[in-house]
């Protein structure tokens, strides 16, 4: 009952990100957030990155969420087919994107290493998995994945973090706000992941059939 209630929390938030970046569609270089990153914006890099990130990180968290799912892992083909997109989406869109994007960041250095060390790790985490599962090594590949999908759904908890901080604080304009958001985007996350892995470490898991 827990786990079924944490699940449909994480994807009604997914959800809203997800929606959200449906606004970008009208592709207007000064919309909403764009209005904020003109300077970027000239540079000719950053919009690119930008579509790819949001729509890239949009896919891949839903693709990843239901991969979650028992039905679907015992699903082959499908599971598959999921696993393809969220690797691909990552290593090709998602995280190149966000690495372009975090050389506009104008929230200071601690922000900057904070991005730029979580979009590291979930480039060698996918990777990673990805060469488990292609030398049949089904337990690693599994436990690695976690890590992964942990830092993807950063995109979610740095949108959560600023929401609460906006509600029941001072927002992400305080000094040092933004820097704490960051780093708790994912740092917790891997955190509990780790906490997962350890406690299943004794699980064994097959290849689909």
């Amino acid at each position: 009952m827990v786990e079924k209630t944490l699940r449909i929390i994480a994807f009604f938030w997914i959800f809203i990100l997800c929606a959200g970046t449906l606004q970008y569609l009208n592709f207007k270089s000064d919309y909403n957030f764009l209005h904020l990153k003109q300077f970027a914006v000239k540079t000719g890099f950053y919009l690119p990155a930008f579509y790819c990130h949001i729509f890239g990180s949009s896919i891949i968290l839903l693709a990843g969420f239901f991969q979650f799912s028992k039905k679907v892992y015992s699903n082959r083909r499908l599971h598959k087919v999921l696993g393809k997109i969220y690797v691909f989406g990552v290593l090709f869109f998602a995280a190149p994107g966000a690495y372009i994007m975090t050389l506009f960041i104008n929230r200071g250095t601690g922000v900057f290493i904070s991005f730029f060390i979580q979009n590291t790790l979930w480039i060698i985490f996918t990777l990673s998995a990805w060469l488990l599962i292609m030398n049949g090594k089904v337990d690693e590949h599994v436990r690695m994945m976690r890590r992964s999908y942990a830092l993807a759904f950063a995109a979610v908890t740095l949108r959560f973090y600023i929401w609460l901080f906006t509600i029941f604080g001072n927002g992400v304009s305080f000094p040092n706000n933004y820097l704490i958001i960051a780093f708790l985007s994912w740092i917790p996350n891997l955190l509990l992941v780790e906490a997962i892995n350890y406690y299943d470490r004794k699980t064994t898991y097959t290849l689909v059939k």
